[in-house]
């Protein structure tokens, strides 16, 4: 029999199997990071608010990289002084809360959470809530309706003749829609974690698509836009969809998207969510985009 150094062959293969048995032993001592999500919902304009939370903690969970915890606030009128959730060992808070103002001790340990480099997820309605709360809305960049208008910031949009983001001081409301409808997603930043290896279009689900949103709109980066027709009842210009912040040490990623549940099944909304959640967590995307994600001539949706 062959030897190599002294040994045989037989022996070496012994010797992997036994490095390989360590790595193994390793892996299972050190598991992958679950990251740990807290999404706060319980007052809202949006009637399907609870099944949006549970599906999108289902949408997180699923890519084995999160577990999340859905907490709800007191019904409108009940004691709101009461409602103190403790947000230490979470990794990310995602907002699906759109109500009364939170108590001021609540107010500060968010704040303080985000700033101290905790993640935070805003999620279509969410930057509706809080206009006269300066820290939040300075975390979610840019908001609508609750009185919004110039004197909140900007109305912030993209100019698609001269390729660049455009913030108008004029006088406005800050916050609107058109008729709920399919439109297309535009990629902004495709070098960017969240958008990296997405299609540069693709078409969202049946959806409502805000525009006018103002406010600070600092430290803002806007990844991905759509065009609101005037025959829609829109703005006829392209409004910002998917947006990252920065507050002190944390990450922010703001979607306008998933006004109702079939918005919220759309490939497009549970991929960029996903990314988002991940990139607000870490700073890192490692997540692949998913064969079916849609196209800019043909939408994907969970049945």
């Amino acid at each position: 029999m062959r030897k190599i150094f002294g040994y045989a062959l037989p022996v070496l293969s012994v010797f992997s199997l036994l490095i390989l048995s360590g790595f193994l032993i390793v892996s299972r001592l050190n598991p992958v990071k679950l990251y740990k999500v807290l999404i706060i919902d319980g007052q809202s304009n949006h009637r399907n608010m609870k099944e949006g939370s549970v599906l999108m903690k289902g949408f997180l969970e699923e890519t084995g990289l999160f577990t999340a915890t859905i907490v709800t606030a007191p019904k409108k009128g009940e004691n709101m002084a009461g409602f103190n959730p403790s947000f230490d060992g979470y990794d990310v808070i995602l907002s699906n809360y759109n109500g009364e103002s939170w108590n001021r001790a609540t107010n500060d340990a968010f704040e303080q959470f985000i700033q101290n480099g905790g993640g935070l997820v805003v999620v279509h309605a969410a930057d509706n809530a809080f206009p006269n709360w300066e820290a939040y809305n300075r975390m979610i960049g840019i908001g609508g309706w609750e009185g919004r208008n110039e004197k909140s910031g900007p109305y912030v949009y993209f100019d698609e003749s001269q390729q660049k983001i455009v913030q108008d001081s004029s006088a406005g409301k800050g916050g609107s829609h058109g008729y709920q409808h399919e439109f297309i997603v535009k990629t902004r930043v495709p070098e960017h974690p969240i958008m990296k290896g997405l299609p540069a279009e693709w078409l969202h689900q049946k959806d409502e698509l805000y525009d006018r949103l103002r406010g600070p709109a600092e430290n803002m980066i806007v990844l991905a836009t759509a065009f609101s027709p005037l025959e829609q009842k829109g703005s006829g210009r392209n409004e910002p969809i998917l947006m990252t912040l920065q507050y002190g040490k944390g990450r922010i990623f703001h979607t306008t998207l998933g006004h109702e549940n079939y918005s919220q099944k759309c490939i497009g909304f549970i991929t960029t969510l996903q990314r988002g959640t991940e990139w607000a967590a870490t700073g890192k995307v490692t997540q692949k985009v998913p064969d079916n994600f849609p196209t800019a001539s043909k939408g994907s949706a969970k049945p």
